[in-house]
């Protein structure tokens, strides 16, 4: 069995999520319950993956580590199909997460309101401008990865949720939002939310 340390609603669900799509057992820890996590990660951030003896850091590592362990169809064995969707995750990864860190940050750090809304909208403008390049992938395919959910569906559904918390408006297109809308529904993403419900509710 795994152990996943976690925050509720950030990207270490997208984690639970692929854990759960390949069928693995997984122990979920809140690392706000952990009274030194910072002895497990020294930057303090989630997701962190324990396997046996092995403890895994950095999102996209860590599903490249389990995509890569287990059978699965979300992560070609070669070629340039599994170049283009290590490249759909990190443009999640390293791309969209940090653009809608910056939200984060502005909420932290900015006191003056005038000057934090209008930071946050542009913010918000960078924001809208990379789900663009979503919905212009999605012109020629299901999801952000293809015909099928992958990991960067995945990952772009989880930050997809983060919008809702800051006084902007963040526009999806509708082929996004209809790709986002299918991932959420799917039992692995039902089961990791209800998951982290539960814990938090314990």
């Amino acid at each position: 069995m795994y152990t996943l340390y976690y925050l509720p609603n950030a990207c270490s669900l997208a984690t639970q999520v692929v854990l759960h799509e390949l069928n693995q057992e997984v122990e979920i820890i809140d690392k706000q319950k952990v009274e030194n996590f910072t002895a497990i990660n020294p930057v303090g951030s989630v997701p962190v993956l324990v396997d046996n003896n092995r403890t895994l850091r950095e999102g996209v590592a860590i599903l490249l580590y389990l995509l890569d362990k287990h059978q699965n169809t979300m992560l070609p064995v070669t070629g340039t199909a599994r170049e283009q969707t290590i490249q759909d995750m990190m443009f999640a990864n390293a791309t969209m997460h940090p653009a809608y860190g910056r939200l984060f940050f502005i909420a932290q750090n900015l006191s003056d309101e005038k000057i934090k809304q209008s930071a946050f909208e542009v913010a918000a403008q960078a924001i809208d401008s990379l789900w663009q390049v979503v919905e212009q992938q999605l012109e020629k395919q299901k999801f952000f990865g293809g015909d099928q959910p992958s990991a960067a569906d995945i990952l772009l559904t989880v930050y997809s949720r983060w919008g809702a918390s800051f006084p902007v408006d963040i526009e999806l297109g509708a082929k996004t939002q209809k790709m986002v809308d299918a991932v959420m529904l799917m039992p692995s993403f039902q089961r990791a939310l209800a998951a982290e419900e539960y814990h938090s509710a314990a």
